[in-house]
């Protein structure tokens, strides 16, 4: 069968391609550049726990490593320190990296991939659909035709794919603009990120009333300073004194020693494409969304794209036609990013407005709560989605029980036997391509497991899971948040809850994983929401 294609190698195109290729499915990268990506220190990501766990599995390697993992969040309104948040050393904390790394990392593990080709200078003008594929024509050097069964758009704001296939993608232009600057010095505060809202000197030129200071590795720091509305132009000497007076004020009044690495403007604008599907084309990341005004991330959510995109479109290559299984991945992601862009749209006039509103008892700590949120991957603002109203999710059955986890939620990450005896943690079972089934079971980590494995529910259990319509691993754990004894967890390969069922329930649980994989309900509601 034809290999997938992806228009665009940047993070969202690489991860893809690596999570197609972890669930045997060849595929075509075409990139417009050289192969390699420029270094810019000022083009930063920040990744959370979950898009961090989803890029150490797919590069084998420890993005904290290769990044920075924050050790604390501090926020401030002028002299007072709002909010001091420290994150252990078991505890979830983002992750901030130049995204020159992120990449190199991925073209790194993409290089070692057999079933991953890399088309270097091929920029995509055509693409042509029919009933068993799609064809595409990329010019350059190397312009050729290529044949695919399907083809994902993953190049960029002003993508290609989505023109080609007159998609519209409205929204708004400038909510946001930041100068910045990547630099290497030392601050008060080690270590921890910092949100200083409305500090207490003036810069040369307009106040900065926001400044956002995000550590990287070896010792480097980028700083945002949140510009006023308009086109201002940001010229070198008034960048130079920001970053002078910011370090200064935030050093007593001396400017300690830095050196000035990169600079940038970094503009935000919030759109959404109308369509995330035509027939045998999709688009994921920056081609189908836009965001990131008050902290929040559209590399993670395009991250997340790719790993909802992957394990369906995975199925689909193997196992021929899931339209309701496709179709949901349109309805799961664009409901989930469209939520965030009215989370921020509606935050954004009251945190901006200044003024009387924000004088009003009690708003400052709710405007830091807010924007605390969008920072660190919480709230509404910054959570990862839950797909709740999935054409996906099966009708709650009798055994069905309530965890910690709420249905279509991301599962928390707890230590786990696999079937061959090994303790693992349950994130590194995702992306395979095949079903979750987590047993609860208490004291099973303290017996070897060939003394539990046939006994009690756990043969009918075993059974019921090679009975599924989908390959199934069965996990076993001792606990998990919210869950009894014995409860049964159905989870989906990119981590998200089917069904939490009371006890070991073959019929509920086989018509959960049919629902899950895109059965006659999935399709029928899938193309109610597209159509």
């Amino acid at each position: 069968m034809d290999p997938v294609i992806i228009a665009g190698a940047g993070p969202v195109g690489l991860t893809l391609a690596l999570a197609l290729a972890r669930q045997e499915v060849p595929c075509v990268v075409l990139d417009e550049g050289p192969g390699k990506d420029e270094q810019r220190l000022a083009r930063t990501a920040v990744l959370r726990e979950d898009t961090a766990a989803l890029a150490d599995r797919l590069t084998g390697l420890p993005v904290a490593a290769a990044g920075f993992r924050w050790a604390g969040w501090r926020s401030m309104r002028r002299k007072q320190v709002m909010r001091h948040i420290t994150f252990g050393p078991d505890e979830a904390a983002p992750v901030h990296l130049p995204q020159h790394v992120l990449t190199g990392a991925l073209r790194e593990a993409i290089a070692s991939e057999r079933l991953i080709k890399v088309a270097v200078e091929s920029r995509l003008d055509s693409i042509e659909q029919d009933d068993s594929g799609v064809t595409a024509h990329t010019r350059g050097p190397r312009g050729t035709w290529w044949r695919g069964s399907h083809l994902v758009g993953c190049d960029g704001p002003r993508s290609t794919v989505r023109k080609l296939q007159d998609i519209r993608f409205p929204g708004r232009t400038a909510v946001e603009r930041h100068a910045v600057a990547t630099l290497r010095t030392e601050l008060p505060w080690p270590g921890e990120a910092l949100l200083h809202r409305m500090p207490p000197w003036r810069t040369s030129g307009p106040s900065a009333g926001e400044v956002t200071a995000r550590p990287l590795a070896d010792d480097m720091w980028r700083v945002d300073w949140l510009l006023p509305p308009g086109k201002d132009l940001v010229t070198p000497d008034l960048l130079v004194a920001r970053v002078r007076e910011t370090l200064g004020g935030w050093n007593g009044g001396t400017t300690p020693s830095y050196e000035l690495l990169d600079t940038g403007v970094h503009t935000v604008h919030h759109r959404l494409a109308r369509r995330w599907r035509v027939g045998r084309v999709f688009l994921a990341g920056d081609a189908a969304h836009l965001l990131g005004a008050l902290g929040t991330q559209g590399l993670d959510e395009g991250l997340r794209d790719a790993d909802n995109l992957a394990w369906k479109l995975a199925l689909a290559w193997h196992h021929g036609s899931h339209e309701g299984l496709l179709d949901s991945y349109q309805v799961e992601r664009r409901a989930v990013v469209a939520a965030r862009l009215r989370a921020a749209d509606q935050s954004l006039p009251v945190l901006r407005a200044g003024g009387l509103r924000s004088a009003v008892p009690g708003s400052a700590r709710g405007h830091d709560a807010l924007l605390t949120d969008g920072h660190l991957g919480r709230g509404p603002l910054g959570a990862p989605g839950a797909y709740a109203d999935s054409p996906l999710a099966s009708p709650r059955a009798e055994s069905s029980v309530d965890i910690g986890t709420a249905v279509g939620a991301q599962v928390v990450d707890v230590r786990v036997t696999a079937e061959d005896g090994s303790f693992v943690r349950l994130r590194d079972r995702m992306g395979r391509g095949a079903l979750l089934v987590l047993l609860i079971a208490p004291g099973t980590g303290v017996w070897e497991r060939k003394h539990w494995v046939t006994a009690g529910i756990m043969p009918r259990l075993a059974a019921a899971v090679t009975a599924l319509p989908q390959h199934a691993e069965l996990l076993v754990a001792e606990d998990y948040p919210g869950a009894a004894p014995h409860t049964v967890l159905l989870i989906r390969p990119d981590g998200h809850l089917v069904t939490a069922l009371g006890g070991v329930r073959p019929a509920d649980l086989y018509e959960a994983a049919e629902a899950a994989l895109g059965g006659p309900r999935a399709t029928a509601e899938a193309g109610a929401h597209t159509s």
